[in-house]
């Protein structure tokens, strides 16, 4: 999964020390979302923090590991999640001349940002991701999110300090931050039953929109977000250009796409798997990886012993047709129970 979080100050009176011990803080309450390694990155010339939670799924080694700085050393990233065209960026960016350390997919996000630049790179990324990039010759804080918004990104400015996170406790844990409700935001969530982007439950701190990145010149200015992709212009495009072959047609070629977006999906460095409910989405899903996989995949169902509730049975029945490496975990009602008093901590802000 990762995580990342950092924060820019408006001047750098604080001690490295001092910087580092309140990047520790942030970070550490988000170390659940990366157990497998973690580091901190202060850039020497100026008052920017970057830190890291690791989950290492492509290029366990060190060359992998985060924040990064780009060959040439101006930009560094921290980053969360996972850009599934990678290979075929880094083909085009070898043939450009440029060179890799290693095989992840961070350090070609890096290359495309000194060949392309940001927002153009941005148009280039398939995948689910967000990223915090400090540019270190001009002095910009970039950040970013997926079109959809799989991945989380939290950010705002209080007491002359600009804060980002994957989560909000990791900004909560800031000295500089006053947690206060935000009133407006409260009565979304009382009519939506959860708090809508760009909004959170604090003042001064938004939601990043899915499909935007915003550009922060200074720490006393929360930016105003920029969109590289729009929904709505591809529904349009869709509605002006329509799909005008047969129904046979039509499914050949969603199979076909299906098949190649859980394909890309399957690049890992380390055992990978998938949920199954035993419902049509799961099942299909499931079903394209087997068929493009030499060996059984891995699956996984919860069940409840409370026959009403219990999807588990379809589950297996899907998987042994398939043919899968299938396990079973049943949850009871005292684990139900023992998993309530955590929710709070866990989203954050009131999810209903």
């Amino acid at each position: 999964m990762c995580g990342f979080t950092g924060f820019l100050l408006n001047n750098a009176s604080l001690s490295k020390s001092e910087l580092h011990n309140r990047a520790v803080r942030m970070v550490e309450t988000i170390a659940h979302r990366g157990p497998d390694a973690g580091d901190i990155w202060h850039d020497p010339e100026s008052a920017c923090v970057l830190a890291h939670r690791r989950l290492s799924i492509i290029d366990l080694s060190e060359e992998g590991a985060q924040p990064m700085e780009s060959q040439s050393g101006r930009y560094v990233i921290t980053y969360n999640g996972e850009i599934y065209n990678f290979q075929e960026l880094m083909q085009q960016l070898f043939k450009l001349g440029h060179r890799f350390r290693g095989h992840s997919d961070t350090e070609v996000m890096l290359a495309s940002f000194v060949e392309w630049g940001v927002g153009p790179s941005l148009e280039r990324f398939n995948g689910m991701f967000a990223f915090a990039l400090w540019d270190r010759r001009d002095r910009l804080l970039w950040l970013a999110r997926d079109r959809i918004g799989e991945k989380p990104l939290y950010y705002g400015m209080q007491n002359g300090t600009f804060f980002f996170a994957s989560e909000l406790k990791a900004i909560r844990a800031h000295p500089d931050f006053t947690p206060k409700i935000d009133r407006n935001a409260l009565v979304s969530y009382l009519r939506f039953s959860y708090v809508p982007a760009p909004h959170s439950i604090y003042k001064g701190v938004k939601k990043l929109i899915p499909g935007h990145f915003l550009r922060i010149e200074s720490p006393l200015s929360d930016g105003t977000p920029h969109s590289y992709w729009s929904l709505e212009d591809v529904y349009r495009r869709g509605m002006a250009e329509p799909f005008r072959g047969s129904e046979q047609e039509a499914a050949d070629e969603l199979e076909s796409k299906l098949k190649l977006t859980v394909k890309s999906r399957m690049i890992s460095d380390v055992p990978l798997g998938a949920f199954l409910s035993g419902g049509i989405d799961s099942s299909t899903i499931v079903a394209l990886m087997q068929s493009q996989s030499d060996r059984p995949v891995n699956t996984f169902t919860v069940g409840f012993h409370e026959g009403g509730f219990n999807e588990a049975v379809y589950a297996r029945k899907v998987a042994q047709h398939l043919g899968t490496n299938h396990t079973e975990l049943y949850v009871t009602p005292q684990e139900a129970r023992e998993v309530i008093p955590k929710l709070p901590q866990m989203y954050d802000e009131p999810f209903a």
